[in-house]
């Protein structure tokens, strides 16, 4: 069964399994969140679920959205996404969705946007290699060398990699195990790394790959 809920990541620690092995693990508080619209195949074409995360001031919403909020009667959501879902018969607006929706030991996909690093050159952005820093190189040590071929082609080839903006993109992380749910705090902690800051808003979902 497809589902998925809205967390925002707290950091990393490590917990330790029953025969005393430790696992570094990223706590993520998922939800709670409430679910804003529901579409369905008659309705709409497809079933899936809006939900909601983090609560907002009425008055930093615009209007559209306002009567988008109020059309379900739930309070203003700072972060909305939307789940494609097989099944949608159970769930109704207003429905609250907590940690409990996944177990320990399910495999999930976790999405969020990576650290903005700024502007950066080939050796961080692509692992290029460097220029020897002993005699004969002149100041080009950290340079991106040679861009291709003289008269022939005469052009860069397109995915040449050059020096520009790094981070600050949507990230998935595959196939990552759950190691622990806390039902009651709504903590679930997930085994490894996970992308963005701490702080930043990270989206959990069934694995696609081990579904």
């Amino acid at each position: 069964m497809k589902k998925g809920i809205i967390g925002k990541k707290i950091g990393m620690t490590q917990i330790f399994d029953e025969k005393g092995k430790v696992i570094p693990v990223t706590v993520i508080e998922a939800g709670p969140c409430v679910i804003v619209q529901k579409k369905t195949v008659e309705s709409d074409g497809y079933n899936a679920l809006q939900v909601g995360f983090g609560d907002l001031k009425p008055a930093k919403v615009n209007k559209p959205m306002q009567g988008h909020f109020a059309k379900g009667d739930v309070a203003a959501k700072r972060v909305l996404k939307e789940f494609r879902m097989e099944n949608v018969d159970d769930a109704n607006v207003g429905d609250i969705l907590k940690a409990d929706v996944f177990a320990d030991g399910e495999i999930v996909d976790v999405t969020g946007t990576s650290k903005g690093k700024g502007f950066q050159g080939t050796i961080k952005r692509f692992n290029n290699a460097r220029l020897k820093e002993t005699h004969g190189t002149g100041p080009v040590h950290r340079h991106a060398g040679s861009m291709g071929a003289c008269s022939t082609p005469s052009r860069i080839f397109k995915g040449k990699g050059m020096p520009g903006h790094m981070g600050s993109e949507r990230v998935t992380v595959q196939n990552l195990v759950i190691a622990k749910v806390d039902a009651e705090n709504n903590l679930i902690a997930v085994k490894g790394a996970v992308p963005g800051p701490k702080g930043g808003t990270v989206v959990i979902r069934n694995s696609v790959k081990k579904a």
